[in-house]
């Protein structure tokens, strides 16, 4: 490699490492819901209402539409974890992405502008 300092390929070697080691990973939210049934004679139309659940639902977007689904109990760990990796892998995907734009500046003999900073989501 000409011109480029050895540490972004370091970097970039342990953020693929990183990556292979992930597992599996899936945008979206994970939230609990109350909700209200449609039978007009049911409790949780009543004053003050007794709504059904909670439950869980995991929510994201695809396609420009929203898609939601409910997650059984004994699930909920495992979607929270692959909520967490997704937001992880979105993490190194953009740390890659600034690594290879810097060393594609001092390939090109430019002083790289100063680093984005990226804030954490939640």
């Amino acid at each position: 490699m000409k011109n480029v300092s050895p540490a972004p390929e370091d970097r970039a070697a342990r953020i693929a490492a990183e990556l292979a080691g992930l597992g599996l990973a899936l945008p979206g939210t994970l939230i609990q819901r109350s909700v209200r049934c449609g039978w007009d004679g049911c409790r949780c139309h009543a004053d003050p209402p007794e709504l059904h659940g909670p439950y869980w639902q995991w929510t994201r977007k695809r396609a420009g539409k929203t898609v939601s689904r409910q997650v059984p109990d004994d699930q909920v760990a495992d979607y929270r974890q692959w909520i967490e990796n997704h937001r992880r892998l979105r993490e190194l995907i953009a740390e890659l992405e600034d690594l290879t734009l810097a060393a594609a500046d001092q390939r090109a003999g430019r002083h790289a502008p100063a680093r984005r900073t990226r804030q954490a989501s939640s």
